[in-house]
């Protein structure tokens, strides 16, 4: 019987057949991982292109950056409008604790800023070793290997991805080809999410200038700047709104409604020169303004060399007027204005424009109307009550000669009295109806007299004496009503008076008001800010405010001197 020997070969074509096998797995395990990556590539496109919300599409690419180069940290930066620095950082792997002990976030310097200067893709094995890097911040986490690509949107750097720290090695060629991909196809995902969120927000702009409009035509005119910035900010969710106009004098803007932090002070007025928004209140120019480097306590920007977040400036201005412009800014190292941003705030500017010279014609209408209504009480006023009551006391003092010495003639010539000061009073009226001008001072004092006193069994008497609507005008002016609203008002709230009269003359260097009430008397008057309002009007006017109180009644004395050019009426 004869055994059987095993096969055997030769020992140098069993090594090639060795290596053949070896190499044949190698390729076959490539061939495979790069399927698999393949694969990891197609469901990163897909995580990244499955949803339309901006903030939602930048977090996704990071997520699936991170995952398809298996990558410890991923972030992505939006470069701003002028392509100098990064407006936002999403990043992953950074939990949120460490990063609010790091602080602000980067804003596109070092290795970060070299993709903004040169937008190519940047792979190194150690991010330290590079001259460009600047270091990390104190409680950063430790960061090595570093790949970064740019994001572009037709055509447009829109960011950059960054990498860094790849989990058993350093990114390979194959690491940047396939980020290359993901960064284009976000670039694809972000400009759908861009045009979904600029239709957002042009239509919420469209209905808030809508509604801003509507509101705008049955709002006194002394309260359309303020409706104008609480629109403004509730839209915009900015820090800062603001409303500014042409001061009276030249060269000098005023704020005329403000909306931000009440900690903020800012100065009525500004030079117009100086201040960044210029532009739209000089030449009707919108202004968009990134946020300058350092810190402010006014974030509003008013004054050109302030420095605090992005802030815009858009005319208020219609074909026929100009009414100012509106400021919006954003806090420091938030998002920049976009031009997009800037346009949907001129359109509202331009609808509030219109809708409040509409309003402006609609009140006039009023004016001429009631100014009508007024000059036909006037004649009624004068034709026939006055000479009616005329009448009434002649015949009372007819009775009072015919009855002899001791009998009741004191009380008759105490009713004629009174009858002589209704018919002064009436006369102060009819001057005051007869003006064409429904805004001059008279008016508006007898207009916050009927809006102070509903609540008064007895009607305050007003008494004019001098020229005051030829004399009083401009501040002087405004200060004078003011005085009247608030010392008509303590009397009623607080001196609790049945009976106020009001008596406003003018000499020849001063102007005076006498507020006389048969009240309680108002107390301690040191705390009232009102009073020490009105204090102050009249010490800038070289006044004073005089206020003797007591049990029986209060007298309130405001005068002031006449004399300056911005005191005087026209």
């Amino acid at each position: 019987m004869h055994s059987v020997l095993p096969l055997s070969f030769p020992d140098e074509p069993r090594g090639e057949l060795d290596r053949a096998i070896a190499v044949l797995m190698t390729t076959a395990e490539r061939v495979m991982t790069t399927q698999g990556r393949l694969r990891a590539l197609l469901h990163a496109v897909q995580t990244v292109v499955g949803d339309i919300d901006l903030p939602t599409v930048l977090t996704r690419v990071v997520e699936a950056a991170v995952e398809l180069v298996d990558a410890e940290y991923g972030a992505i930066g939006v470069v701003s409008p002028d392509g100098t620095s990064l407006d936002e950082f999403i990043h992953v792997g950074v939990d949120e604790d460490a990063a609010a002990l790091i602080g602000h976030l980067p804003r596109g310097r070092g290795v970060l800023g070299a993709l903004l200067a040169d937008p190519r893709p940047i792979r190194m094995p150690h991010i330290g070793d590079d001259a460009r890097a600047v270091g990390f911040p104190a409680h950063h986490p430790p960061m090595d290997s570093f790949l970064g690509v740019p994001v572009r949107v037709r055509e447009e750097v829109f960011g950059n991805l960054y990498l860094t720290n790849r989990r058993g090695g350093v990114f390979s060629a194959e690491d940047e080809e396939l980020l290359d991909a993901l960064a284009t196809t976000a670039g694809f995902a972000i400009q759908n999410a861009r045009l979904f969120e600029e239709a957002r927000l042009r239509e919420r702009w469209m209905a808030a200038a809508s509604q801003l409009s509507s509101a705008l035509l049955s709002t006194p005119p002394h309260g359309a700047f303020d409706l104008i910035a609480g629109r403004v900010s509730d839209v915009s969710r900015a820090a800062v709104v603001a409303i500014v106009t042409a001061s009276e004098s030249e060269g000098e803007a005023r704020v005329a409604a403000w909306r931000g932090p009440d900690e903020i002070t800012i100065h009525p007025r500004v030079q117009t020169a100086q201040t960044f928004a210029a532009p739209a209140l000089v030449d009707g120019e919108r202004v968009v303004v990134r946020a300058s480097e350092g810190t402010t306590d006014d974030p509003l920007r008013v004054n050109a060399r302030d420095s605090a977040g992005s802030s815009v400036a858009v005319p208020l201005r219609s074909r026929l007027r100009s009414w100012g412009a509106i400021i919006v800014s954003r806090s420091p190292g938030e998002k920049a204005f976009s031009e997009v941003d800037a346009e949907v705030l001129a359109n509202l500017a331009l609808q509030a424009s219109i809708a409040l010279e509409l309003a402006d014609a609609r009140a006039e209408q009023q004016r001429t109307i009631l100014a009508e209504d007024r000059a036909r009480i006037a004649r009624d006023l004068h034709d026939h009550v006055i000479q009616q009551l005329f009448g009434a006391e002649m015949t009372l003092l007819s009775v009072a000669a015919a009855l002899p010495e001791g009998s009741r003639r004191h009380q008759i010539q105490e009713a004629t009295d009174h009858v002589d000061l209704a018919i002064s009073q009436i006369r102060t009226i009819v001057f005051a109806l007869s003006s064409k001008d429904a805004t001059s001072v008279r008016h508006r004092i007898i207009d916050s007299v009927a809006a102070a006193s509903g609540t008064l069994l007895r009607t305050p008497s007003i008494r004019f004496g001098g020229p005051v609507d030829h004399i009083v005008g401009g501040q002087l002016a405004d200060d004078l009503v003011a005085a009247v609203t608030e010392l008509l008002s303590n009397s009623i709230r607080h001196a609790d008076a049945d009976s106020i009269s009001l008596e406003v003359t003018v000499g020849d260097d001063a102007l005076s008001l006498v507020v006389v009430d048969d009240g309680k008397g108002m107390g301690d008057t040191s705390r009232r800010s009102g009073l020490k309002n009105l204090q102050d009007r009249a010490v800038a006017h070289g006044g004073t405010l005089q206020i003797l109180s007591g049990p029986t009644g209060t007298r309130a004395h405001w005068s002031v001197l006449i004399g300056s050019e911005s005191e005087v009426g026209a």
